[in-house]
């Protein structure tokens, strides 16, 4: 009799914890839907959490910080963050991963092209470092936040940064200067 109930408990402590919390480390949320792995639908209310950047401007090369932030006492355990031009559907630049709660993901065979949660630990706020591309136009942070299991929010946006070059680029990124040759007969 005593051994059906130490097997109980010893089932309990190890397989129950992960069954009632939220899915650990290796829930993923899909890089381009921004989507988490199991079945919920996203909350249609505004979102408790916003995305913060350095500055409003970059050229190619330049760093800037990226702060996903819970307003009040929301907290999150999950998240997805990317750099997207407007109107992108894939990530673009790089991220430095400098927060022990983020890992770095590899989204269309780019690493780190998008930061995600490293432990399912509640979290206020995570900082990450991106870092500009060359050739991209304008462009948004967008993110997915896990709050719970039944929880999330797919599609929060940061404000619009726009890079120092626009003018001398087109909507497909190329240049639009013209070379000019003389010819000295």
């Amino acid at each position: 009799m005593r051994r059906p109930s130490c097997f109980v408990f010893l089932f309990c402590g190890v397989f129950l914890p992960g069954i009632l919390s939220f899915p650990q480390t290796n829930t993923s949320i899909d890089c381009d839907s921004l989507l988490p792995n199991y079945e919920a639908e996203p909350q249609a209310s505004a979102p408790p959490y916003i995305i913060a950047v350095s500055f409003d401007n970059f050229e190619p090369g330049n760093e800037i910080q990226v702060t996903l932030e819970a307003l009040r006492e929301a907290g999150f355990k999950g998240f997805n963050l990317q750099a997207r031009e407007i109107d992108g559907d894939t990530p673009v630049g790089t991220f430095k991963i400098t927060d022990p709660n983020t890992k770095g993901l590899e989204c269309h065979n780019m690493t780190n092209s998008a930061v995600s949660h490293a432990n399912s630990d509640v979290k206020q706020k995570v900082t990450t470092t991106w870092i500009a591309p060359h050739d991209v136009g304008e462009l948004q942070f967008i993110a997915t936040v896990v709050q719970n299991l039944e929880n999330f929010w797919v599609g929060i946006q940061s404000k619009t940064l726009t890079p120092t070059h626009s003018e001398s680029v087109n909507g497909t990124g190329k240049s639009k200067r013209k070379v000019c040759f003389e010819c000295i007969c």
